[in-house]
């Protein structure tokens, strides 16, 4: 049920309003500072948010009520992401994207197909929406759009205003799929929700462990663990 006090639409895309001006703050903040920012400030702010992630990860993770439906979700999912690919197709999708605009301005186009992609191929936008439009919880999402600003400044600091257009790609992609999201009534049963949320908590885990540079790990090749644990949600709940 919605929060009292906000309407439909702003309940199911506040996550995604935020993310958006965290971005546009952000890579504003970076054009300003230009390459004057010193790289190891972006390297602690960065190494931070990894650290945060992954306890925020490891909070999700630990909702679950089925350690086993949690773990064979996962694994499964590692196996059907790898089969598929899923990493790689998104890889090829970025560099058609750049081939595609390749005739304008090149620090312009790499900018805007570079934070695109960052910031809309990956595990924590999936859950994030998921939350955000089932749960009418945009805590996930929040933690994306200080990612994603911290991000922002970063790669507008060397790229320019392109980071900045990357924010209209996060508004429309990101609320559709989060309004989409809030009209699938199955995912708000407790055994699913508790089952993506743990499932999902691994995978946010898996993001800090890349951001850290511990491991590089291939969260999108994990994506499909989502759909075995909402099916295991539902066919155990």
């Amino acid at each position: 049920m919605p929060r009292p006090g906000f309407s439909f639409f702003e309940a199911n895309v506040l996550g995604t309003i935020v993310n958006t001006g965290a971005i546009l703050a952000g890579s504003f903040a970076g054009i300003a500072a230009g390459k004057r920012l010193p790289s190891r400030i972006k390297e602690i702010l960065m190494q931070g948010m990894g650290l945060c992630i992954i306890y925020l990860g490891m909070s999700m993770a630990l909702e679950g009520e089925n350690a086993l439906l949690t773990v064979g979700a996962v694994l499964l999912g590692a196996v059907t992401g790898e089969l598929m690919q899923i990493e790689r197709l998104l890889e090829k999708l970025a560099e058609k994207l750049k081939n595609m605009m390749g005739s304008a301005s090149p620090t312009f186009v790499e900018g805007f197909v570079t934070a695109s992609v960052i910031y809309l191929v990956g595990a924590m936008m999936i859950l994030g929406c998921i939350d955000d439009g089932v749960k009418n919880d945009p805590t996930l999402l929040f933690i994306k759009s200080i990612l994603d600003g911290v991000g922002s400044l970063a790669l507008a600091s060397s790229l320019g205003i392109g980071v900045a257009f990357s924010a209209l790609s996060v508004f429309v992609v990101q609320g559709a799929l989060t309004l989409t999201a809030s009209h699938m009534v199955f995912l708000t049963e407790p055994a699913v929700l508790a089952s993506l949320t743990s499932v999902g908590g691994i995978l946010v885990m898996g993001i800090g462990v890349t951001i850290l540079d511990v491991k590089r790990i291939r969260t999108a090749n994990l994506l499909p663990a989502i759909v075995y644990a909402v099916i295991g949600g539902m066919l155990w709940g």
